[in-house]
């Protein structure tokens, strides 16, 4: 009887993962991250080319990049989208729809200011306005896919998404720079707008989520209890780091990739085809397969066996800097690098999904998604020091050692032979509890001394230019500490913005660290009882 219970368990695997496919759930969540990918292609791709080739001053068109920090910071409002739910469509579609509108607004807004160059300020205005719409409308579609997919359905719908995302980005990035030649930007941007109305149709369209748990009651408990929900894990913070880690060895690669083939003598042509074409469609097919993966093998065999073709995935790269210039290597180590980066992504973003709280799903996501990114934020600066010190060849050789941290900390709350992770919460006696003023010095003396090693860290990298461009002589290392702290150009008011953002996001973690060991936040985790 045991062995004709056991035998239809394939069976049920194969089936469930055909039940995802065909959800409307799952369509849902997959058709609305076109409506996330396309504002990436026009605000990072799109824009600062269509500026440009207005006749827009280059020192402008850099100030165009400043569009992108929505994007990293949105965890900054996403507690205020947890916390209070629009009257219509529930509390994530609702959010969604309000960012789709703003999103057709903006766009169609920039037609009509887009191609005089006397009006370059309010088309960065309305720029800025679309990325903060877009920020916003991840927010909200993460969310819902976090609130209603169930768990047999998110590896299909992740690698779906992934591989849309990507189109999307195509879309309204190449393939618009590619139309706007043949008629004009104008028209591009009223047929990138129009996009968003099935984009629209679809968020009112989708189911809503069923028995989801209340929301937070207060601001207050939008912006800490997220926090504490997770800190109260068993080995939240080792879950945390693994985060951080796992893809930094692949970042750090990334960084720096485009530059490297310029090296290498490789052509525009190769280059294009390469990173825009092999490397893409290698992207989508690694993170569909990643996804897909995890309902075959598991989401615990999936993170190993994934993470370790992606330490090793860049030994391509380690051929071409040896060897004489051959297209078909590069074709090959691309597609190899950009596979393996898929299905690592594809697994890794199943795990996103799994540990968010669905109580706190905007806060909790947009902060792993942070957390996740910090890797590609950080990894270029360090690629440029390290390529300018040891060359491009043990640069790539260096960055395979750097993803067994990641396997080591994956190792810490999953096993190589284990399919599933456990994110249980383990009773355990709690300390002492904090009061509101001792957590509150906690988090102000962590936050602080982030502050002041951000600076540092940024007066060092100063410190170094000076090095490398032969001033060092004439640097002074106290007037550069001090102009960090007192900028005196936008690009410096954004550089200190950042810096405090990130000390207060340091602050905050440190306190909630403190207060989950405390005990503070062992009541919500047991009654949220999801991962």
């Amino acid at each position: 009887m045991a062995e004709q219970e056991q035998a239809p368990e394939r069976l049920g695997t194969l089936r469930s993962l055909a039940q995802a496919v065909r959800s409307w759930r799952t369509l849902s969540v997959v058709l609305l991250s076109f409506s996330s990918g396309m504002p990436l292609g026009l605000v990072w791709i799109a824009i600062p080319d269509w500026m440009r080739d207005a006749g827009i001053d280059i020192r402008l068109v850099g100030l165009f990049t400043l569009a992108q920090a929505p994007w990293t910071f949105n965890v900054v409002w996403a507690p205020l989208m947890d916390r209070f739910p629009p009257p219509f469509l529930g509390r994530r579609r609702g959010w969604a729809a309000i960012a789709q509108v703003g999103l057709l607004l903006g766009t169609l807004g920039l037609s009509g200011v887009g191609d005089h160059p006397d009006t370059p300020w309010l088309a960065l205005a309305l720029t800025l306005a679309i990325a903060m719409a877009a920020a916003s409308q991840d927010i909200a579609v993460d969310a819902y896919a976090v609130d209603v997919l169930r768990k047999e359905e998110q590896g299909a719908a992740v690698g779906a998404r992934i591989g849309l995302y990507r189109l999307a980005m195509l879309v309204a990035g190449g393939t618009a720079i590619s139309v706007a030649g043949a008629i004009s930007w104008p028209l591009v941007c009223v047929g990138l707008a129009a996009l968003y109305l099935p984009m629209l149709a679809i968020t009112i369209l989708a189911p809503e989520p069923k028995d989801l748990p209340p929301g937070p009651k207060t601001l207050r408990d939008a912006v800490w209890q997220p926090f504490l929900g997770f800190l109260s894990r068993h080995r939240a913070v080792e879950i945390l780091a693994f985060v951080i880690l796992f893809k930094f060895g692949d970042n750090l690669a990334q960084g720096l990739l485009r530059p490297f083939l310029v090296d290498m003598g490789y052509s525009e042509f190769h280059r294009g085809v390469a990173l825009a074409t092999v490397g893409t469609t290698a992207t989508i097919v690694g993170s569909i397969a990643g996804g897909l993966g995890t309902n075959v093998i598991g989401l615990g065999r999936a993170l190993w066996i994934f993470g370790f073709l992606q330490i090793f995935s860049n030994v391509g790269y380690i051929l071409l800097a040896n060897l004489p210039m051959q297209p078909s290597l590069l074709y090959g180590a691309m597609g190899f690098e950009s596979l393996c980066q898929g299905l690592g992504t594809g697994a890794f973003s199943v795990l996103l999904l799994r540990m968010t709280q669905k109580r706190f799903s905007a806060t909790q996501y947009a902060l792993f998604s942070t957390l996740f990114g910090m890797g590609r934020i950080v990894s270029g600066p360090i690629a440029g020091f390290m390529v300018h010190s040891i060359g491009w060849s043990n640069f790539f050789l260096f960055t395979i050692p750097l993803g067994l941290p990641g396997l080591y900390m994956l190792s810490r709350f999953v096993r190589p032979k284990e399919r599933e992770p456990k994110f249980e919460v383990r009773r355990q006696e709690p300390l002492p509890p904090r009061s509101p003023a001792q957590l509150a010095t906690h988090g102000l003396t962590y936050g602080t001394l982030t502050l002041a090693g951000g600076a540092l860290l940024l007066t060092g990298l100063a410190a170094l230019e000076a090095v490398r461009d032969g001033e060092f002589a004439d640097f002074g290392f106290g007037s550069a500490l001090l102009s960090v702290a007192t900028p005196s150009d936008m690009f410096g008011w954004i550089q200190l913005a950042g810096l405090i953002t990130f000390g207060v996001a340091i602050g905050l973690f440190a306190a909630a660290v403190q207060a989950a060991r405390h005990g503070a936040g062992a009541a919500l985790a047991a009654a949220s009882n999801e991962p």
